[in-house]
């Protein structure tokens, strides 16, 4: 249960800047001394990424597609406990489903779940009073969402900002601010991914602080809390890891040490799966693939998970020491969980240049992604999963492993297609998965520290 603060941040489609929007909230918010808690719907983990940099804790994920649209709720209450405020940037269009159709799994449909109210963000480049009509659309389209009011971005002058503000007057929908065309600076480019987060880079740490700078000048804050406060409290009972400290916590325990990817702020997978791991008994311990030239001492497991850009494979086997000790970590028999960038680094090449070869694959950059949900079937029993088990992940990547699955592979799709590899106590694949679906996944995982053999 929970009485939290909250607001859906939401836009009629894409590319009207509401990340930017999000991020400006946050960091203003957290400016003026709120303790905020943020989150992303779908599987986006620059964005989240984005949204926990500007608040200075995890930025979560919310997808109905992997984890069910029932755990929202909960796993919301977990995410944003002890905050006073929370902000959910939406995906897509307001009422556009995951994949884009339907809307049992929109933004809409999840501020409902969240009975929070959506503030929703608009490119006024180039328009006066049709705005009005679109607005006021999103407002009546669905009376169970509620539409607390507008920002709007890209707006020319003074004037121009009096003209729209005048015509959504007229249909009753408060202006909560007005970005200028320039206001909302750029966050660093998608394809360099959570590594600029991760990193704690100047890049990143400016945009956010320009864009709660701009957040400051151009909203009104208080009424956007005043909206916020309005949400009423959510009776469903909070997630829970079994008592799994928050990744910013990482309080040790007297459990075998699991290396998790990633750096001094963030990891490389979602951040309810590193809880599960520590409830599960395990000492995470954070590892950067980038940085750090060796595992941690007495490491017994890793989780490499799919928030590791492609872009930086290739100075990922520059790290020559790390790689070693990997390979070695493989052939002891230690369970590993690779996903995406991880997978292809277990390979023995990546476009000629030579991987760490733990898995006899050959990797290739593609010209296109491969992007999209996937609902699976384990082909085996591994230390994940059991053979027959059913999950649903999401795949975001830009080559191509041959042969595409092992002799014993890590899936099947619906159209039958095997994908990934299991290699004894290796589960590697371009699957990326939100272990919240199946908690028992990381006690699998654990259980297998030890053994010879999945």
């Amino acid at each position: 249960m929970t009485n939290v603060s909250r607001i859906v941040v939401s836009a009629p489609s894409a590319g009207h800047g509401k990340t930017a929007v999000s991020v400006g909230l946050l960091a203003a918010l957290t400016a003026r001394n709120s303790n905020a808690s943020a989150f992303k719907l779908g599987p986006d983990y620059v964005d989240s990424a984005y949204l926990g940099m500007a608040c200075g804790s995890v930025g979560r994920n919310l997808d109905p597609r992997m984890v069910g649209s029932a755990r929202i709720p909960e796993l919301f209450s977990h995410g944003s406990e002890g905050t006073d405020i929370a902000v959910v940037e939406g995906a897509f269009g307001l009422f556009d489903g995951m994949t884009l159709a339907g809307d049992t799994d929109s933004t809409a449909h999840v501020a409902r779940s969240l009975r929070a109210p959506v503030i929703l963000v608009v490119d006024a480049a180039n328009t006066g009073n049709s705005l009005a009509p679109l607005v006021h659309g999103f407002r009546t389209w669905d009376e169970l969402t509620w539409l607390g009011g507008v920002i709007l971005t890209r707006v020319s002058s003074d004037r121009h900002e009096q003209i729209l503000r005048d015509a959504l007057r007229e249909v009753g929908v408060p202006v909560l601010g007005a970005y200028r065309r320039n206001d909302l600076a750029a966050l660093p480019a998608r394809h360099h991914g959570i590594v600029p987060v991760v990193d704690r880079s100047m890049e990143a740490l400016r945009a956010v602080r320009r864009l709660g700078e701009a957040t400051l000048d151009r909203v009104d804050l208080d009424r956007v809390e005043a909206i916020a406060r309005s949400a009423p409290r959510l009776s469903e009972t909070s997630w829970t890891p079994l008592g799994g400290a928050p990744v910013s916590q990482q309080s040790p325990v007297d459990g075998p040490v699991v290396a998790v990817a990633g750096g001094s702020y963030f990891t490389y997978s979602y951040a309810e799966n590193v809880e599960l791991l520590q409830a599960a008994g395990a000492t995470v311990a954070v590892v950067d693939p980038l940085r750090d030239e060796r595992l941690p001492e007495g490491c017994q497991g890793l989780l490499f998970g799919g928030g590791f850009p492609e872009r930086y494979v290739e100075e990922l086997t520059s790290n020559v020491e790390l790689g070693r000790d990997v390979a070695k970590l493989a052939k002891s028999g230690a369970p590993i969980a690779a996903e995406s960038s991880g997978f292809v680094w277990l390979s023995d090449e990546l476009d000629g240049r030579p991987m760490i070869a733990v898995l006899p694959a050959a990797t290739r950059t593609n010209s296109q992604p491969v992007l999209g949900y996937r609902a699976a079937t384990a082909c085996s029993d591994s230390v994940l999963l059991k053979s027959g088990a059913e999950i649903t992940g999401h795949k975001n990547h830009w080559t191509t492993v041959s042969p595409r699955a092992g002799d014993t592979a890590a899936w099947n799709w619906r159209n039958g297609r095997a994908e990934g590899y299991v290699e004894g106590n290796i589960h590697a694949s371009y699957l990326n998965l939100h272990w919240a679906a199946q908690p028992d996944i990381a006690k699998r995982f654990v259980s297998h520290i030890g053994t010879d053999a999945a």
